[in-house]
């Protein structure tokens, strides 16, 4: 039996995520319209669909045409959310079907999560609907879609951008909104955000399925506390994971965490060592928080294929220099020395006094006086043969003062970081700490994100996002 979602099915998906035309069915004003002004930016035609005379004054006012009912609105609908009580969902389900639209997601929640029995035989009535029409179902109780370069939001906050190319599978809606918050912040846009909730009839394994053959998603994140199908999730993962970086962050891997995804979105748990080897053994990679998850996506996007475990550390003092070596070699990678080549070479200039080129490098003397030199120092880690990934130290205590007094000088390390990152065939990571003065670090990193450079706040997460890529990387060649 395939894996792979039904042809008509998938056909009836492609309109849901490529929407021209949505609807909005129950949106309030006691949510301030949450949805309408949500989707305010989307690209396509927007409306609403409201019966309630009270409200119409306000959804009017927002310039959105509202009408009675899906039938009425006089083109067909290629996306609708749900947002009225779970008791009317089943006619609005109906009314989906019989007005042919492209798929409807239930934002509306009360069902199997909350263990009684109406919400569960509700639920049972939508999935029997639903699968009897074909009709793509997201949710229930999830906030949908979020595709940036369309306009379609769930929230007034989050970003619309041209070139989003991570597709990310979230059953929270929580989480969906911070990644797309968060992640704009670390340069990261979605091509398709996706929050399905319960998955009553679509689940991950449809939508990573789906992201697996979207031209537009080059990496695909997942927030999942359960599937209903693990054999099935499995084997889609192992496909999927041959062909894109699958991203894995797992809710509820304690007794107690299992216990909170009962009541949130009722979702068969599984240990999680047991889900660990899944993950691993299907050549995903796993991350255990929101911070993890956005490091190494970044580090996915915005670094060169670590061909090798070795890498080259460049610190600004001394003290860093014992204490970077500390975080990467703990997590996995290993600090050789340099070859006889490149000790020569960096002889010639690199300044001993208050400093070392051993590996780690102590550099901060020699840019000090030499401001060149980080272009001579990368060049040589680049011809180094027992290098395989760079990581550079931008310390903001040490270079906060300098590029307030000398931008110019900054401007053109920044330069010389976006040349060898793009010419060179290793892998640079950068790490901006501490952050005392976090207004600028925040600038700082946000130029450097900017130019394509990943960049980290501390040494223990550039070390922890890059271990696990390269260990990706290794298994995957």
């Amino acid at each position: 039996m395939s894996d792979a979602t039904p042809p008509d099915l998938r056909r009836r998906l492609d309109r849901v995520l490529q929407p021209r035309t949505i609807a909005v069915v129950g949106d309030k004003g006691a949510r301030d319209y949450l949805w309408l002004k949500s989707m305010k930016p989307f690209r396509g035609t927007l409306y609403s669909v409201q019966l309630d005379e009270r409200e119409i004054p306000g959804i009017e006012a927002l310039g959105v045409p509202n009408y009675t009912s899906l039938a009425a609105i006089p083109e067909p609908i290629d996306y609708v959310v749900c947002a009225a009580p779970r008791e009317v969902t089943p006619r609005i389900v109906q009314d989906c079907i019989d007005a042919n639209a492209g798929g409807v997601a239930l934002f509306t929640s009360g069902f199997t999560e909350l263990g009684d029995e109406t919400g569960i035989e509700l639920e049972a009535e939508l999935v029997k609907m639903a699968h009897g029409a074909g009709l793509p179902l997201i949710g229930p109780n999830c906030m949908g879609l979020h595709i940036p370069a369309l306009g379609v939001r769930f929230s007034p906050e989050q970003p619309t951008a041209e070139g989003g190319d991570v597709g990310f599978i979230s059953q929270s809606g929580t989480h969906g909104l911070n990644f797309s918050l968060v992640g704009a912040v670390h340069g990261i846009y979605c091509s398709k955000m996706i929050s399905f909730g319960n998955g009553a009839v679509l689940e991950a394994a449809d939508y990573l399925d789906y992201l697996a053959d979207d031209p537009a998603t080059t990496v695909i994140a997942m927030y999942i506390e359960g599937v209903r199908d693990g054999e099935r999730f499995a084997r889609t993962l192992r496909a999927v994971a041959a062909r894109k970086p699958v991203v894995i962050w797992k809710g509820g891997q304690t007794e107690v965490g299992q216990r909170a995804t009962q009541s949130h979105t009722a979702s068969l748990t599984t240990s999680q060592r047991v889900w660990s080897a899944l993950v691993k053994q299907a050549g995903a990679i796993s991350a255990d928080n929101l911070d993890e998850l956005i490091d190494v996506v970044k580090t996915l996007r915005m670094t060169k294929p670590p061909p090798g475990r070795r890498v080259a550390l460049v610190a600004m003092t001394g003290g860093q220099s014992v204490v970077i070596a500390d975080a990467f070699v703990k997590a996995g990678l290993e600090v050789p020395l340099l070859s006889d080549a490149s000790y020569a070479e960096f002889s010639e200039f690199v300044s001993v006094i208050g400093g070392s080129y051993k590996n780690p490098l102590d550099l901060f003397n020699t840019m000090l006086y030499d401001p060149g030199a980080i272009e001579r120092v990368l060049a040589i880690l680049d011809r180094d043969p027992v290098i395989d990934s760079i990581v550079f130290e931008l310390s903001a205590y040490l270079l906060v003062r300098r590029w307030e007094k000398q931008p110019a000088q900054f401007e053109a390390l920044l330069d010389t970081l976006q040349r060898f990152n793009a010419h060179s065939a290793k892998p640079l990571v950068t790490i901006i700490y501490p952050a005392h003065v976090e207004a600028k670090v925040l600038e700082l990193r946000a130029q450097l994100q900017a130019r394509g450079v990943a960049t980290f706040p501390t040494f223990e997460r550039a070390a922890a996002a890059l271990a696990k890529i390269t260990e990706y990387h290794v298994t995957h060649t």
